[in-house]
Order: C-alpha cells, then sequence, then structure tokens
C-alpha cells in the first residue's frame, strides 16, 4: 500500500488543489460535505472561519474512523465569500441570480474573506484573508456571454478572478490567491506553524 500524504485537503475545488501544488506541498483531497448556510446571529466574519474549521474538522473524524491503523495526518479546510453591503454573496443558483450578483458588483468595491483552518495533531489553528476588489462597470450582455462561457457557475460572486473573469477587476488591494480561495500567506504560515515544510516537489 502507498504511503499516505501527510496533508489532505478538505475541497473538491481543482483551483485550491493547484494553489497547494504551487507551494510544493504533495497531499491528497478528501472533500468535505457540510451545510454551508450561515446560522442564525453569526457575523459573516464568524461564518467563513466556522465553515473553514468544520469542513477540516469533518475530513479529519471521517478519515481518523476509516483508516484507524495510518499515521496521522494535517487536513486543510477552507472557505471563501464575497461581501458586499453586508451580504454573503456565495456560488450563483442559477443564471438569473449570477447576472443579479455580477449587477450588484458592477463598477463597486467589495471585500472577499478566505479563511483556512489546519486540524493537526488534535488541534485547530486558523487564519483569515481580507481582500478588497474593485469590478468595473458592467454590461448585461457581457455578463450574459460570460455566464454562457460556463466559468462563473461553481464560483463565490459569481465570477473568477483567475478566468475570463479577471477583465471585470479594475483594482484589488490584499491576497490575490485568497480571491482564488487559498490565501497563500496565511497558508503557508499555518502549514510551517505545524511542522511541514514546503517546496517539498
Amino acid at each position: 500500500m502507498a504511503a499516505l500524504s501527510p496533508l489532505v485537503l478538505a475541497s473538491a475545488s481543482p483551483r485550491r488543489s493547484a494553489l497547494l501544488s504551487q507551494l510544493g506541498l504533495p497531499h491528497r483531497v478528501v472533500p468535505s460535505h457540510i451545510d454551508e448556510q450561515r446560522l442564525e446571529g453569526e457575523s459573516i466574519e464568524q461564518c467563513v472561519r466556522r465553515l473553514a474549521e468544520q469542513k477540516a474538522l469533518q475530513v479529519s473524524a471521517m478519515l481518523a474512523a476509516a483508516e484507524p491503523m495510518a499515521p496521522p495526518v494535517a487536513v486543510l479546510g477552507a472557505d471563501t465569500t464575497v461581501v458586499i453591503e453586508e451580504q454573503m454573496l456565495g456560488k450563483p443558483r442559477d443564471r438569473e441570480h449570477a447576472l443579479a450578483m455580477l449587477a450588484q458588483l458592477s463598477g463597486k468595491e467589495h471585500e472577499v474573506l478566505s479563511a483556512v483552518a489546519l486540524v493537526c495533531a488534535g488541534t485547530v489553528h486558523q487564519a483569515l484573508s481580507r481582500t478588497r476588489v474593485r469590478l468595473r462597470v458592467l454590461a448585461r450582455q457581457e455578463c450574459e456571454a460570460y455566464w454562457d462561457s460556463g466559468e462563473p457557475r461553481d464560483k463565490a460572486g459569481g465570477y473568477a478572478i483567475q478566468g475570463r473573469g479577471a477583465v471585470f477587476v479594475q483594482a484589488l488591494h490584499g491576497s490575490y490567491s485568497g480571491v482564488m480561495g487559498l490565501p497563500l500567506f496565511e497558508t503557508a504560515q499555518l502549514l510551517a506553524a505545524a511542522g511541514l515544510p514546503l517546496w517539498q516537489i
């Protein structure tokens, strides 16, 4: 049997996996399955932090139950949301929802919160990235064409900064990788504190 990677990513996001590989970290992917709804009375920051932690804890517990004799692994969870006017913009439900979100973001500055949580040796370590992004004014016709490209269907806020949606971004102050879904600076700090060296591959 092949040796297990010491790091597990609790996300099915290919972008997060690619970002971890960018850090030179071998890892395997075990997606979490949790309810990602915001709780009543919960602040947006609390919600993002909680979801990142729950994802990591769920996968950690699942692996421990499925592989009781396996060596312990570190599990990384992450959650990202777009925030504008005190509203969380998650992934669009459908075409009209995506167009409505892009119209709301058009010509305005919004914030992207990206939380990471690392479960290692029974403890949880967390970090949060805040990035301000301004989109230029968007015409409905180009937003419709963007939706038809298929790119925004699984993206928080209905756009992908690393893809075709980059042409909408007028300014960014903060973490580019955080907007993609995994803030590398904060992630690297958590991994280093847990004794997981970067640039292994």
